[in-house]
C-alpha cells in the first residue's frame, strides 16, 4: 500500500475504544463528550477481517490503542486474533499500565511483543492532579511497569508528555530512570486539540526539552529501540536505556510517515491530524470487503499536518487525543 506520495504505509493503529480510566488534562475530557455506543463499535472479528485484508497488500504492524485499550474486556483475545493473520509481524500496545498487572502475562501469550506505557509524572500526588485519579491508579501503574518487565516484554518505552509548570520540574527524574532500567522515556510535545486548547501556554518546544537533558551531562545521539515512531533518541553514559523526543509541533516528520488509524467505529484516519477520513464500517457489514476504500482513502492522504499552537484549526476536528489514541 503506497500513498499519492509514493510513501509506503505498512502500519496500523487501532483504537478499540473510545474509553479510559484515567482523565489525562490534555487528553480526556472530564465532561461533555459522548461516548460511541457500543452497536457502533467494531468487534474482535471486524478488526480482525479488517487487517487481514490489509496484510494481504502490505500491512505488517498493527498497534493497539485506545482510550485505554484494556478497558475494553478480553482484549489479549483480540491480541492472539492479530497475531495470526497471516503477514502481521508485529503486534504492540500502547496502555497506561493500570490494568497492566493482570493482564500483562495474558498479552504476552497472546502475542503482544512490545508495549508503550504513558506516564507523565513520578510523583503520586502529581499524578491525582494531571489524571483526576487517587494515587491508587499511581501505584497500579508502577506495578504495571514492574509486571511488563518481569514478563518480559522488550522494548518497554514511556510516553511522557512535558508540560511547562506542571511536570517540567521532573527532567532529571525521569532520565534517573534509564540509567538504571532497560526503558525509553520519550518526551512528547503537547499537541493542540479542540478540548486542550486552554493549555497553550503550558506547551515546551523540544529544543528546550534536549537542553534541559543535555544539561544533566553526558547525552549522545544514537539510533534507539526498534519501533514504527518519529522519536529521536539520546543516551547518558553507561546508561540501560535512553531519552528521545517527539516533536509534532517544533519538526514535521510527515515525509516519513507509513501509518494509518482506525477508530472504535470502524473510521480510517489517514493522518492522526488530518480531516479526511473514510468508513470502512459500512462496507465491511454490507459485503465484507474493504481494501478497494482504503486503497482510494491512501491516494487522498494528505502530505502533512498542519498542526498549530493556540489552535484547533490544524487539528482535523478531534476534540480530544483520546478519540483516536494518538
Amino acid at each position: 500500500m503506497r500513498d499519492q506520495f509514493g510513501r509506503q504505509i505498512n502500519y496500523l493503529r487501532i483504537s478499540v475504544t473510545d474509553k479510559c480510566n484515567l482523565r489525562c488534562t490534555y487528553c480526556l475530557p472530564t465532561d461533555g463528550l459522548e461516548w460511541i455506543p457500543k452497536p457502533e463499535m467494531l468487534s474482535f472479528e471486524e478488526i480482525t477481517e479488517i487487517v487481514r485484508q490489509m496484510a494481504g497488500a502490505g500491512l505488517t504492524r498493527v498497534r493497539l490503542t485506545g482510550g485505554e485499550p484494556l478497558v475494553r474486556r478480553d482484549l489479549p483475545v483480540l491480541a492472539d486474533m492479530l497475531a495470526s493473520v497471516p503477514g502481521i509481524l508485529d503486534v504492540s500496545l500502547s496502555t497506561n499500565a493500570v490494568l497492566l498487572p493482570q493482564y500483562a502475562a495474558d498479552l504476552r501469550r497472546a502475542g503482544i511483543q512490545r508495549i508503550n506505557v504513558s506516564l507523565d509524572t513520578l510523583r503520586r500526588d502529581r499524578f491525582t492532579e494531571i489524571t483526576y485519579r487517587p494515587g491508587r491508579f499511581f501505584d497500579a501503574t508502577l506495578e504495571g511497569l514492574a509486571a511488563a518487565e518481569e514478563t518480559g516484554f522488550r522494548p518497554i518505552k514511556i510516553n511522557t508528555v512535558m508540560m511547562r509548570g506542571i511536570n517540567d520540574d521532573e527532567f532529571a527524574d525521569f532520565a534517573q530512570l534509564t540509567r538504571s532500567r532497560p526503558w525509553h522515556v520519550r518526551f512528547i510535545e503537547l499537541m493542540p486539540v479542540g478540548r486542550n486548547l486552554h493549555l497553550a501556554d503550558r506547551f515546551i518546544p523540544a529544543s528546550e526539552m534536549l537542553r534541559r537533558l543535555e544539561s544533566l551531562g553526558g547525552l549522545k545521539a544514537v539510533e534507539g529501540p526498534i519501533g514504527n515512531g518519529p522519536a529521536r533518541y539520546f543516551q547518558y553514559k553507561n546508561a540501560a536505556g535512553t531519552v528521545g523526543v517527539i516533536t509534532p509541533l517544533s519538526h514535521n516528520y510527515c515525509d516519513r510517515c507509513n501509518r494509518m488509524r482506525l477508530t472504535a467505529d470502524g473510521r480510517l484516519r489517514t493522518c492522526l491530524f488530518g480531516s479526511h477520513e473514510v468508513d470502512l464500517k459500512t462496507p465491511l457489514r454490507a459485503h465484507g470487503e474493504v481494501l478497494g476504500v482504503v486503497r482510494a482513502a491512501l491516494d487522498a492522504k494528505q502530505e502533512r499536518h498542519w498542526l498549530q499552537l493556540g489552535t484547533a484549526a490544524g487539528s482535523g476536528g478531534l476534540s480530544a487525543l483520546s478519540q483516536v489514541g494518538g
